[in-house]
């Protein structure tokens, strides 16, 4: 059972008559996500690194469960790609995960002989009202400088998208959270209109899988 959020990237949660802390892998606000009392799935990792035991994954909120790990966008995407469900990415047979580009890196890149490269970067979203899904739900600089990036290769001759992986099933579009990043909405707009392709996508998550499961329309 969740109890609380301590710092960043540490949590308390309620093992039987324990008290377990644990580690979270979302740097977010999470604020509708981490209520007290929630179901919470852990994953037992033992590392001599960690401070913590376990990796917070799933929260049970009031439409289902949410995954939380901010790091499993880009590799539900490769996934998802690789059994050529996403209509988007089909033409593409190849595929590298964090590649450099500029003065950073990139979640993706995927290649095919005759076409150009073409640049992803996936986001993780957990907050969704109403049906709607938004992102971010905090400052981010660094979506906006993906975004300037992304706008860069396709004025190079480069495909490239941004792709909002919804970690749950209740969404039914995608916004930008301006209240969060008044900032990011017109970054994105601004970008989509130099040729960057914005996608979102809700998946399935259960305590068996979590998988991308449809394609959901961004409202920019």
């Amino acid at each position: 059972m969740l109890l609380q959020r301590e710092s960043r990237f540490r949590a308390m949660v309620k093992v039987g008559k324990r008290l377990v802390a644990v580690h979270v892998s979302n740097s977010g606000r999470l604020s509708e996500v981490f209520v007290p009392g929630r179901l919470a799935l852990l994953r037992p990792l033992v590392s001599p690194q960690r401070t913590t035991r376990f990796d917070l994954l799933l929260v049970h909120g009031e439409n289902g469960w949410v995954s939380i790990d901010a790091r499993l966008p880009p590799l539900l995407l490769e996934e998802a790609m690789q059994e050529r469900k996403l209509n988007q990415f089909q033409n593409y047979s190849h595929i590298q995960r964090e590649p450099g580009y500029g003065l950073g890196r990139l979640d993706l890149r995927l290649w095919e002989e005759g076409r150009p490269d073409f640049l992803v970067e996936a986001k993780s979203v957990t907050l969704v009202r109403d049906g709607v899904a938004y992102f971010p739900d905090a400052l981010t600089a660094r979506g906006r400088r993906h975004l300037g990036q992304l706008a860069r290769a396709v004025g190079e001759g480069k495909r490239a998208a941004m792709v909002f992986v919804v970690q749950r099933e209740d969404a039914e579009a995608l916004s930008p959270h301006h209240e969060s990043d008044p900032l990011f909405g017109p970054a994105a707009l601004q970008a989509a209109s130099k040729g960057v392709e914005i996608y979102a996508y809700r998946c399935r998550v259960n305590p068996q899988e979590i998988r991308i499961a449809e394609e959901i329309p961004v409202r920019l």
